[in-house]
C-alpha cells in the first residue's frame, strides 16, 4: 500500500464504514452489535468489533427451498491493534445449518515494508511447508468470477493520482519505488469439514475473500483524498455515527421505485444526510 501504517489505520477503517455503508440496505446489509476497546498482552491496545452480516440475496437457489430467508448470516469478531505490526485477526461464524461446522480465521499483520517479508506471521516449519504464497497488487487489472460475484468496482490505479497527496498513479515496479509504503500480510485458514464439499468450499470462500482484500485495498487509495488528515479520534467518532445509520437502514422499510441520483457521496456527506433527515 503507496502510504504509512498510521495512514492505513485510518483509510482502511474509513473503507471498510463507507464499503458498509454502500452495501446495506432494510433487507441485508451490516450489523455492528459492538465496538470497544480492549487490551491484550500479546496484541497490545486496540478495538474489538461484533458484526452480523445478513446476505440474503446471497442465498443460492438451490437452497431457497429449504432454508430460511436468514440462513446466510454471518457473524464476525475482530480484534485490530495499532499501531504495532500485528494488526489482530478475524474469526467468521457461519450461521447456517450446511456450514455450521466451517470456521475461517483471518491473521493479518502490517509490516513497513515493500512486501519482502519472509515469515511475517512466525509459523512453524510445518505450517510453512503448508501455506501457499499469493502476492495481491492493488495495481493489478485483473477481474475474475469472484469480483463480479462481490460486484467489486473497477479502480484503475495506474491512472489515479491524489489530488492532496500527489500520491500515485502506480506503474510498474510502484511497490519497489513509492514511498512510503507498507504491506499488509493475510494468512487464511479455512476448515471446512464436510464430506465431499469441503474442499471446494475452502477454495471458493478464499478465492472469495481474496477478491474481498484485492477490492477493499484498491478502494482504500482510491478513496485517500477523503480520509487523509482525519485523525484516530474522528474515525471513531464517525465509526459511531455510521453504526447508528447501518441500523437505521436495515430498519427502514424499502422505497418503491427510488432511484440513485448518480452522483457518489463521501461518507462524511452520506453521515449528515442521513442526520439531517432524523
Amino acid at each position: 500500500m503507496p502510504m504509512s501504517m498510521e495512514e492505513y489505520e485510518i483509510g482502511i477503517s474509513y473503507t471498510i464504514m463507507k464499503m458498509e455503508q454502500q452495501n446495506t440496505n432494510s433487507k441485508e446489509g451490516v450489523e455492528v452489535l459492538q465496538q470497544v476497546p480492549f487490551e491484550d498482552e500479546k496484541l497490545g491496545k486496540g478495538q474489538y468489533t461484533s458484526k452480523n452480516y445478513h446476505l440474503q440475496s446471497k442465498i443460492p437457489s438451490w437452497m431457497k427451498g429449504f432454508a430460511p430467508a436468514s440462513a446466510l448470516t454471518v457473524h464476525e469478531e475482530s480484534w485490530c491493534a495499532y499501531p504495532n505490526s500485528r494488526t489482530g485477526f478475524l474469526i467468521i461464524c457461519y450461521q447456517c445449518p450446511l456450514f455450521s461446522k466451517c470456521s475461517l480465521t483471518i491473521d493479518t499483520v502490517i509490516r513497513p515494508d515493500n512486501g519482502c517479508s519472509e515469515n511475517a506471521h512466525n509459523l512453524t516449519s510445518e505450517q510453512l511447508a503448508a501455506r501457499e504464497v499469493e502476492v495481491v497488487d492493488i495495481a493489478s487489472q485483473s477481474r475474475d468470477y469472484w469480483s463480479k460475484v462481490i460486484s467489486a468496482p473497477n479502480v484503475d490505479l495506474t491512472a489515479f493520482r491524489s489530488q492532496r497527496t500527489s500520491r500515485g498513479p502506480l506503474l510498474k515496479g510502484w511497490m519497489d519505488s513509492c514511498r512510503p509504503v507498507m504491506t499488509t500480510y493475510k494468512l487464511v485458514i479455512m476448515d471446512a469439514p464436510i464430506w465431499g464439499l469441503g474442499e471446494r468450499l475452502e477454495d471458493c470462500i478464499i478465492a472469495g475473500e481474496r477478491a474481498l482484500f484485492l477490492a477493499c485495498h484498491r478502494l482504500c487509495f482510491a478513496w485517500i483524498d477523503e480520509w487523509y488528515g482525519m485523525t484516530l479520534d474522528q474515525i471513531r467518532e464517525m465509526e459511531r455515527q455510521t453504526d447508528l445509520l447501518l441500523k437505521k437502514t436495515l430498519k427502514k422499510p424499502a422505497k418503491a421505485g427510488s432511484k440513485h441520483d448518480g452522483k457518489r457521496k463521501t461518507l462524511k456527506e452520506e453521515i449528515v444526510a442521513v442526520g439531517s433527515c432524523t
